[in-house]
């Protein structure tokens, strides 16, 4: 295999963030590999941009921020959309990053399966179809024979599955905690740091694009569950899904509950437990200098292992750049594997 022919689903921040990659990585993907990458379309949620010859990733982003939309794109723009992409082109490998949906799991659900049964890797940032349906995906992919990678459906830049995979394989997970969503980290941080109410500093994130305009599922745990279901399936090996999850919020804490922690020299962090025994992400006291003790939209967890102890990573969670960081390196892994 000298070139892998992509397709990217979904072209919002992601979306976008993986072609800017793309662009700046392609020589040392090329390096590592012995592959060139090659963007054959890009989809939004209703046109998208097709070619067999490849596209201008820089010119697809510049594209969807001028023109709001990807049917714009010189020449090759259209209004081909939804899983009607896949069967437009020729291509390797899937990338997709529409939004999580936890209700269905579309559109994302019917993309990857589709692209399974056509014989076709897929790297995904996505959590719905993860949570709600976990083994029926995977089973799925290795049913067809294709390789399915999902690093950063979890944590963003913050390696955790493959970690675990790959560099501490030859351990026994025995269970997994740590602080899973940015926002509310953030959110948590600056109630500690400045004492301010928690509606005023979620009006705050939202103004900076950290929190979304509607910030429920974030703030209410349920992004944060969806990532526990996914660590308890894939590297716990428990049978999970979302609706498993015990999940309370941060919308409750007060700043006179964060004061009262803090004299105790304690903090909250919204805190994510995967073990046989528990499933649950909850508001719990840490101990301020714990390695729990990360600030702003930083993600960290502790893994107990049988054989290492317990191994703690830290990484940005979200992001356009972070994320297409750890779906570019699902995409090195893949065609590595190939070769």
């Amino acid at each position: 295999m000298d070139e892998c022919k992509v397709i990217i689903m979904g072209f919002g921040s992601v979306g976008q963030g993986v072609a800017n990659a793309i662009s700046m990585k392609k020589d040392l993907i090329y390096e590592k590999t012995g592959v060139a990458v090659k963007v054959v379309a890009a989809a939004d949620s209703s046109t998208s941009a097709i070619s067999q010859d490849g596209l201008d990733e820089k010119l697809l982003v510049e594209t969807k921020k001028n023109e709001g939309k990807l049917s714009a794109y010189p020449e090759f723009g259209c209004d081909t959309n939804g899983v009607d992409v896949l069967d437009a082109v020729e291509y390797d490998c899937l990338i997709e990053a529409t939004p999580t949906n936890i209700v269905d799991a579309e559109p994302a659900l019917s993309l990857t399966l589709k692209a399974f049964e056509q014989g076709k890797d897929v790297v995904t940032s996505n959590k719905g179809h993860l949570a709600l349906k976990f083994r029926e995906v995977v089973g799925a992919a290795e049913k067809a024979g294709v390789q399915f990678r999902y690093e950063a459906s979890v944590g963003g830049a913050m390696p955790i599955i493959n970690l675990t995979k790959e560099t501490i394989s030859s351990c026994k997970i025995e269970s997994i905690k740590g602080i899973l969503n940015g926002t509310t980290n953030y959110i948590l941080s600056r109630m500690t740091s400045e004492g301010s109410a928690y509606e005023v500093i979620l009006k705050e994130s939202q103004e900076l694009g950290i929190a979304e305009t509607d910030p429920t599922q974030d703030v209410e745990g349920i992004d944060a569950a969806c990532k526990t279901v996914i660590l308890a399936n894939s590297l716990l090996g428990i049978d999970a899904t979302y609706s498993d999850v015990k999940v309370k919020g941060i919308s409750d804490i007060s700043s006179e509950a964060i004061e009262l922690a803090k004299k105790d020299d304690y903090l909250i962090k919204l805190i994510a437990e995967v073990s046989p025994d528990n499933l649950q992400v909850s508001p719990r006291l840490v101990k301020r200098g714990s390695s729990y003790d990360v600030s702003g939209t930083l993600n960290m967890a502790t893994v107990k292992t049988d054989l290492a102890g317990e191994i703690s990573v830290i990484g940005l969670g979200a992001g356009s750049l972070e994320t297409a960081s750890a779906m570019l390196t699902d995409l090195i892994s893949i065609l590595k594997n190939k070769n």
